[in-house]
């Protein structure tokens, strides 16, 4: 049949970037604790185009991504995008993956489980030269107590839902689970999907305890980062869904060469 993507083009203009979008696809993910999680991954697939091809073969990117869906293990993403770069004849690769993630909860005092999903997300480059770059990180829901609302009143403090989105690169893979201990440690305190009485007073008062502006919370767990002899870059974004106003407020945090 005629393969028009294949046609010379005239035009003598290279893509940067050309491929699929918002492809939901089951994939396949190993746990910390040895066990496999399987879940529902939004990719964006891409590849450069040389100038002298008019399209590329989008049924590949699907081809790629199905052969490897039963084993989507951040090591073995180079892998994957050496494929791409082979069957769609490419010189630069790059892979986008957003997805849920269960994780296993106990309720602190009670011992009650329970399950919350956090979103991960994984950035995958494969250059010309075959220099692989990995950013990946999670969005974790945490709670925050405003340290200036509980200084100036007499009762109690405002305390609302933040959420905290990390991002790194490493030279040492650091599971999914260690990042949201690492989110939730930074927080006045963690959240849980199922909370009795017992746990809702633990809850509240330790939030109360470490009251934290969410400057804070981006300082504490980027000094945690920062000693992880692994990571050479991270960024770190807090924010807080503010009870007593109608605006959020955010803090920021980058360092490291992200190169």
């Amino acid at each position: 049949m005629l393969d028009v993507q294949n046609e010379h083009d005239h035009r003598n203009l290279p893509l940067d970037k050309v491929g699929i979008k918002k492809v939901k696809y089951p994939i396949t993910l190993r746990e910390k604790n040895k066990g496999t999680q399987h879940t529902i991954a939004e990719a964006t697939m891409s590849v450069d185009l040389p100038l002298h091809f008019r399209g590329t073969h989008m049924s590949r990117f699907v081809e790629v991504l199905h052969s490897h869906a039963q084993n989507m293990e951040l090591k073995n993403l180079k892998t994957i995008l050496s494929d791409m770069k082979q069957k769609l004849t490419a010189s630069r690769a790059h892979l986008d993956l957003v997805f849920p993630y269960t994780i296993a909860k106990r309720t602190p005092v009670t011992n009650i489980l329970s399950y919350m999903v956090i979103q991960c997300h994984f950035n995958a480059t494969l250059d010309e030269t075959d220099h692989f770059k990995l950013v990946y990180g999670v969005t974790v829901p945490i709670q925050t107590v405003c340290p200036c609302s509980k200084a100036i009143s007499a009762r109690g403090a405002h305390n609302q839902r933040a959420n905290v989105t990390i991002r790194l690169i490493s030279k040492k893979i650091i599971w999914i689970e260690d990042l949201v201990k690492i989110a939730e440690d930074g927080a006045s305190s963690p959240i849980y999907p199922l909370l009795k009485r017992e746990d809702e007073k633990y809850i509240t008062e330790t939030g109360y305890d470490h009251a934290k502006f969410v400057e804070d919370v981006a300082r504490d767990i980027g000094t945690v980062l920062r000693e992880a002899e692994s990571v050479s870059w991270f960024s770190i974004e807090v924010n807080s869904m503010e009870s007593i106003h109608d605006h959020d407020a955010f803090a920021y945090l980058e360092c490291g060469e992200s190169a």
